[in-house]
């Protein structure tokens, strides 16, 4: 079977003063369906970085990402965004909902966007939020939610749209530890409901061993570790 997400051979450099900084250096990745990995490296090695080149976010110089198999590399940025918007969800360590509006619609929105209608959107972003244990707070808006709540409206807005693959960026680094471990277990069950495959990058090595593979960056390389 076929990777759900392939890296191969990546390159990503910046020209400094005539000078490359090398981020990354023909890294590679394959992740599996269904496979949760955790991704444990320093601040600075490039965790974001190789993120935002899996989620179709930025291109690296060279290299190829595949995406249910099929190359990326080539294609235009409508494209890739119509692949972001189906097929990946992201989740961030700030949760960057829209202040305007109430938990419920910033769960609603994305599903409208890809064409669904209000009275589907709503009962799909409903149901989310009861599973995610924040349902009785769907009316309110993000300031009037405490950090963890923020994080799982957050967390349902990265499903709503049933994506294939999950790619969280420190989700829990702004949280006290109580409510990093409720965070991180509610997002793994969701996972493993969902059929998910994730690709989570955190600093919580006690986290991170709850995970089916652990891997880490160095020198530019994905390395994998137990």
């Amino acid at each position: 079977m076929k990777p759900i997400l392939k890296l191969s051979d990546i390159d990503l450099y910046y020209n400094d003063s005539n000078k490359a900084l090398v981020v990354l250096n023909k890294a590679g990745f394959t992740l599996n369906r269904g496979e949760t990995v955790a991704l444990v490296a320093p601040s600075g090695s490039g965790k974001s970085t190789f993120l935002h080149i899996a989620g179709l976010l930025e291109r690296p110089n060279s290299g190829e990402v595949e995406i249910c198999g099929r190359p990326c590399s080539d294609l235009n940025d409508n494209e890739r965004t119509a692949i972001r918007r189906s097929e990946i969800g992201f989740v961030y360590q700030f949760h960057y909902l829209l202040p305007e509006f109430t938990a419920l619609e910033n769960v609603m929105i994305p599903q409208m966007i890809a064409g669904l209608s209000k009275k589907e959107s709503e009962k799909r972003a409903g149901k989310l939020l009861k599973y995610l244990r924040i349902g009785h707070r769907a009316d309110h808006r993000p300031s009037e939610l405490s950090g963890g709540e923020q994080q799982r409206v957050a967390i349902a807005r990265s499903v709503a749209n049933v994506p294939l693959i999950l790619l969280a960026d420190e989700p829990t680094g702004n949280l006290d530890p109580v409510t990093s471990e409720y965070i991180f277990r509610a997002l793994t069950a969701l996972v493993c409901q969902s059929g998910l495959s994730a690709l989570i990058a955190t600093h919580n090595h006690a986290l991170a061993q709850q995970m089916d593979r652990r891997i880490t960056l160095k020198e530019g390389k994905i390395i994998e570790f137990f």
